[in-house]
């Protein structure tokens, strides 16, 4: 059991620096996300297309690094873990992401373009109303799928026998 544990610990380490990784990313985007609200909340008119391309690149980069890096990752790693269990929870869990996944990509739709961006300026307040709510859930849904997927079968959560 404790060769098992280690032999996790060497290949589940680098997932969990991936997560941490990613963790940083979804700092970054939310550092992002309250500068632009409250640039939105101060004046509207000011906001630069470029101040929302870096939020938009930051937000589709953090999106695109869960569907393509770390959801694959943790489910590899539950499937090596035999644990049918957390695969049946993080599809459920992953349709849940989808009504996120395609909030995102609708915001970046409406402020792909200068035109687009110079029309739809007026619903940047209310897109960012939205996207705090949904940003909200996505976090907590993928923080489940992290604990469910990759926390429970950290090595201090595999114990050895006594």
């Amino acid at each position: 059991m404790l060769e098992d544990c280690k032999n996790a610990l060497e290949r589940w380490g680098g997932v969990h620096s991936l997560i941490d990784r990613w963790l940083d990313q979804r700092r970054s985007l939310l550092v992002s996300f309250i500068e632009l609200k409250e640039a939105c909340d101060a004046e509207l008119e000011a906001i630069s297309k470029a101040r929302i391309d870096t939020f938009s690149e930051l937000l589709m980069d953090y999106i695109s690094a869960g569907h393509f890096e770390i959801y694959p990752q943790l489910a590899e790693e539950a499937k090596a873990f035999d644990d049918e269990s957390a695969l049946q929870i993080a599809a459920k869990l992953l349709e849940r992401l989808e009504l996120s996944t395609a909030m995102v990509l609708e915001f970046d739709e409406d402020f792909a373009s200068p035109v687009r961006c110079q029309q739809n300026l007026v619903r940047l307040p209310a897109w960012i109303d939205r996207l705090a709510k949904g940003l909200a859930e996505r976090f907590a849904l993928e923080d489940q799928l992290i604990a469910r997927l990759h926390a429970a079968h950290s090595p201090q959560q595999i114990k050895s026998p006594a």
